[in-house]
């Protein structure tokens, strides 16, 4: 078993997709596992791991995405404390600049409370939105994508983020 793990919703695509790109990016199977959260029974599923990568889009005004919010009252029964959580987020900073990747923040508050270590923020420079939760001291709380206004960019994006992972994780 692997001390990293990638556990993302998605519902429409793209928050899967950049969480196979990130997967690929780290080494992938050989350094972490992957999972769904919607098919996630119970908390337990992140006990074996050291490092956890969580990843979710935004919906409407700052929503989670579906599957986290049905899964974040389990989520919150996770023992983080010993854990270091690196998050990535997808939203429309040009259709929803006003609540651009708040979904990000509310995994990142609800990891924070219990515990874990968070690392991986990521500068929010080259982005255009109106307000974001998920800006804190000037750094986004993990890596921001944008799959429909800047989608050419995610590659390197998460080139860079996954570099500055390994480090951070000790992959």
């Amino acid at each position: 078993m692997n001390k990293t793990a990638i556990f993302y919703g998605s519902t429409g695509g793209n928050t899967k997709e950049a969480a196979t790109l990130i997967h690929r990016e780290l080494g992938g199977e050989a350094v972490a596992d992957i999972f769904d959260v919607s098919k996630l029974k119970d908390a337990s599923a992140f006990a074996p791991y050291e490092n956890l990568i969580l990843g979710t889009s935004t919906w409407g005004d700052g929503d989670l995405q579906d599957d986290w919010y049905d899964f974040l009252k389990e989520f919150e029964k996770a023992d983080l404390g010993s854990k270091k959580v690196a998050l990535f987020g997808l939203g429309d900073q040009e259709g929803f600049g006003h609540a651009y990747l708040n979904g990000m923040k509310t995994l990142h508050d609800s990891a924070k409370k219990l515990g874990a270590t968070i690392v991986g923020a990521w500068e929010d420079e080259g982005y255009s939105y109106d307000s974001s939760e998920a800006v804190v001291n000037g750094k986004f709380v993990g890596l921001a994508l944008d799959a429909d206004n800047q989608d050419e960019l995610t590659p390197e994006r998460v080139k860079n983020w996954c570099a500055e992972l390994k480090k951070a994780l000790s992959i």
